[in-house]
């Protein structure tokens, strides 16, 4: 009962240090428009299909009207093993995903964000071939949506701070 009284003053600063949500205005917003008018060159291998089918979904593209920006993604997507048993064979491997992105202004050329983002997962390598190979599989997909998120979030905050569109 006591901390009531001292919770309302916490409260009123809170709303007052400036925190504002990133989405405001929802899809009529400043960054829901500029996400919806992003589109995403082609991505070369099966990481860059995957990443840019998950960029497609996140960003909203709308295939109605002529984009204003366009990304640029390079992707490195990389497996190291590691955890060497008596044997010599390997008991685990490293699969590494990055990404170096580029929003880039469509009435100009000029590049907005130069940006990179990354992902790795740490799986166990079994006696099973198959069971190997699905896992490598399934750390891709999971590695390709953790970066597909990394780069929205990171052109949202762009579009949020600069108000573009």
């Amino acid at each position: 009962m006591r901390r009531v009284p001292l919770l309302a003053p916490a409260i009123l600063m809170l709303s007052a240090c400036g925190l504002r949500p990133l989405y405001s205005g929802g899809s009529n917003g400043v960054v829901a428009a500029t996400l919806g008018s992003v589109s995403v060159s082609p991505i070369s291998g099966q990481s860059g299909w995957l990443v840019r089918n998950k960029l497609i979904d996140r960003l909203g593209e709308s295939g109605d009207s002529k984009p204003a920006y366009r990304l640029d993604v390079t992707l490195d997507d990389n497996i190291t093993t590691f955890g060497v048993r008596s044997d010599q064979a390997a008991t685990q491997e490293r699969r590494t995903l990055r990404a170096r992105y580029q929003l880039v202004d469509l009435r100009n050329g000029m590049v907005l964000l130069d940006a990179t983002a990354g992902s790795d997962a740490t799986l166990d390598i079994v006696s099973s071939e198959y069971a190997t190979v699905a896992a490598e599989q399934t750390a891709l997909e999971n590695l390709s949506e953790t970066l597909a998120d990394q780069i929205t979030a990171r052109v949202a905050l762009f579009a949020s701070r600069t108000k573009t569109k």
